[in-house]
């Protein structure tokens, strides 16, 4: 009764309008252990980790660490956020719609988690293991963190080491059947992934010239394989065999320099340096046997600074620029049976030069309005040599508005218009394979430009009962240049699947998030949360010129969190539901629906001391698959027949999770 009086009493205390404070008072309940675990029970308030682009801006999350977002790309923020003790957290700030002297990242809504000053040494350790009931396989892991600070200087370090699964791999039946129906193929599926991944992270953060310095750095290895054994029964003792490796090291460099340059203005710059190399190398056998192998290096340098001036705690306004040089390498190469194959931008060097500078204004105009207006302005030059040769310059202006109205106590409406650019995937630039589904070998395309939209967006959000929110969003783009694919002719007249700019398009989106707090319906701590997404896309197909939808959209995504809290036991527990989504593919020749199946877990934490955790998790309980459907044509779909449909149904069983976790310090 106790945390749901000050629950209700943090609702009441926020600072100013669209700004909800939650004290650490509020989480104590359930005991959280990081920031993370706080920040995924702030009502009415969805995690987005950021963007995987190039460049700092376009890559934010929703969550800021005293009004900051972290000087870091590649430490993403969930592992950055469950790094810091909630020992250390004083209270969260939700912020709706903007705040005077809150970079909002470009966020409609964003959690500002604010720590404690002072502290000393606060450390973690957890060992962990993964257990597939199916076949015995195991996956132990060890994290190990520890923090402190002394007379304003603060420092982090933290190693993670594990081992994983493809929950995407596993057995099942193959059937490849004619346009009648008749069985032409059927066989068996074995399959089976995993890797072990290492990360080591570090910060030391320090008062310097009237300021603060946060330098942080990261270090990490990956390494993932991968093997498949198909046995057919019709025809009867063909094989075909297809094995993978993927190893990726990565590493990053970052610094921070926050300085306060009177009572309202404040400046904030951030320089990162990134390295990356990857190396995959297939093998795949049936009667003949091909052979694919890729190496990639790339390097990203940004540097980033930001003026913030806080004119009156109704306006503030911050200007910025932003340039960073990105550069890929890519060497492919492809044979069968010994004979080494041309593809499209199979060896190429890839170098982006990229400049952005910004405007933005935050108005509270009356005491339930508020405006946000930015305007950004962003020019690159991309250059490619080797396979494919060319050099062009962009320019994009990226206007945008948001307007929030309070129109209650508990009731919120926010409407925003933006101009969206997306970034350029330089994956997309280079040849790639998916020779285990039947893809084959897909070319690369250096030459695209990126995906642009004009977006309109309005959301209605409601509080009640002191926990509960429910959220509303009603989404529309207009699209252009919508990157997709498209077939690339080669000499010799061979034709590859390849990444293409295919015109114009629509997309509308429909956005539900509840959170239901169940005290009133007599399940005393018990909280359902939820959130559904459905999306209706239209583009017109490269290859039969009519309309169908964006290749990789999901019309449907859901997931629901049920937990319940047992403080007199020192325990909740809860259920997890990820719900089944399909998602459907274009190629020139081909068209591939995928379908994963609803995914449950189930899970246990006992916690018998403040410093000790103990918990049990029983993953994928509907032992939930992923089936592949490829239907494959003749030739160009809309001129040829359709040849066969390609059907695989792969399941993969439960998994048991033990994890026990230690905390040391205040």
């Amino acid at each position: 009764m106790l945390m749901v009086v000050l629950a209700q009493a943090a609702v009441a205390a926020a600072p100013q309008p669209g700004v909800i404070s939650y004290p650490a008072a509020y989480f104590a309940s359930f005991r959280p252990a990081n920031a993370m675990e706080m920040v995924e029970r702030v009502p009415g308030f969805s995690f987005d980790d950021g963007e995987d682009v190039r460049g700092y801006a376009g890559a934010a999350g929703n969550v800021l660490i005293d009004g900051q977002r972290p000087a870091s790309k590649s430490d993403n923020l969930e592992d950055v956020l469950r790094r810091l003790p909630a020992g250390r957290i004083d209270h969260l700030e939700l912020i709706r719609g903007g705040a005077p002297g809150i970079d909002m990242q470009g966020k409609s809504v964003v959690v500002n988690v604010v720590r404690k000053s002072g502290g000393g040494f606060q450390g973690l350790a957890a060992v962990a293991t993964n257990y597939v009931i199916d076949d015995g396989r195991t996956g132990p892991s060890l994290r190990l963190e520890g923090s402190g600070e002394k007379e304003g200087r603060k420092w982090e370090l933290g190693l993670r080491a594990g081992y994983g699964f493809d929950e995407g791999a596993g057995d099942g039946p193959r059937v490849i059947l004619a346009p009648g129906g008749q069985m032409l193929t059927q066989a068996q599926v074995e399959s089976a992934g995993g890797g072990g991944q290492s990360t080591l992270t570090g910060a030391y953060e320090t008062p310097l010239l009237g300021g603060r310095l946060r330098i942080n750095g990261r270090a990490a290895l990956n390494e993932f394989n991968f093997r498949e054994q198909t046995t057919f029964r019709l025809p009867a003792g063909a094989v075909e065999r297809d094995q993978w490796g993927d190893d990726t090291r990565e590493f990053e460099l970052g610094g921070q320099f926050n300085q306060a340059l009177n009572a309202r203005a404040k400046l904030a710059t951030v320089v990162l340096v990134r390295r990356e190399n990857n190396r995959f190398g297939e093998t795949f056998r049936d009667e003949d046997t091909t052979l694919f192998s890729l190496k990639q290096r790339t390097a990203e340098t940004i540097a980033s600074s930001v003026l913030q001036y806080r004119q009156s705690d109704k306006l503030s306004w911050e200007a910025g620029a932003e340039g960073a040089l990105n550069a890929l390498t890519s060497d492919t190469d492809y044979a069968e049976n010994g004979v080494v194959l041309p593809l499209p931008a199979a060896n190429v060097r890839v170098e982006e030069r990229r400049g952005e500078v910004f405007g933005e204004i935050n108005w509270k105009a009356l005491k339930a309005w508020s405006l946000e207006a930015a305007l950004r302005q962003e020019a690159s030059r991309i250059t490619s040599t080797g396979d494919v040769t060319l050099a062009k310059t962009l320019y994009f202006t990226k206007p945008r508005l948001s307007v929030t109205w309070d129109a209650g106590r508990k009731t919120q409406v926010r409407a925003r218009v933006e101009r969206e650019v997306g970034q350029l995937d330089f994956d997309d630039f280079v040849a790639s394979t998916d020779f285990n589904t039947g893809g084959g070998v897909k070319a690369g395309n250096p030459d695209l430009n990126p995906q642009q939209a004009w977006v309109g967006e309005i959301a209605l959000e409601q509080r009640f009962w002191g926990k509960g929110a429910l959220v509303l969003t009603l989404r529309h783009s207009e699209l252009k240049d919508v990157i997709d694919r498209a077939p690339v002719f080669i000499s010799g007249g061979e034709v590859f699947d390849a990444p293409a700019n295919i015109g114009k398009g629509v997309q509308d989106e429909f956005g539900v998030s509840l959170d239901l707090p169940l005290d009133r319906l007599g399940v005393a701590g018990a909280l359902l949360r939820g959130e559904a997404t459905w999306r209706d896309s239209s583009v017109t197909d490269p290859t039969t010129r009519s309309q169908r939808e964006i290749s990789g959209l999901q019309p449907l995504s859901w997931q629901a969190h049920f937990t319940h809290d047992l403080p007199r036991w020192r325990t909740n527990w809860g259920v997890d539901v990820y719900g089944a989504w399909r998602e459907t593919s274009y190629r020139f020749d081909e068209v591939s629906i995928t379908k994963l199946k609803t995914y449950i877990v189930g899970f246990v934490e006992w916690k018998p001391r403040s410093d000790i955790s103990v918990r049990t998790e029983i993953s994928n309980l509907g032992e939930r698959g992923i089936r592949n459907t490829r239907y494959v044509y003749d030739g160009p779909r809309g001129a040829a027949g359709l040849r066969h449909a390609d059907d695989r149904d792969i399941q993969f069983g439960r998994m048991i999770h033990l994890r026990v976790r230690k905390t040391f310090g205040a």
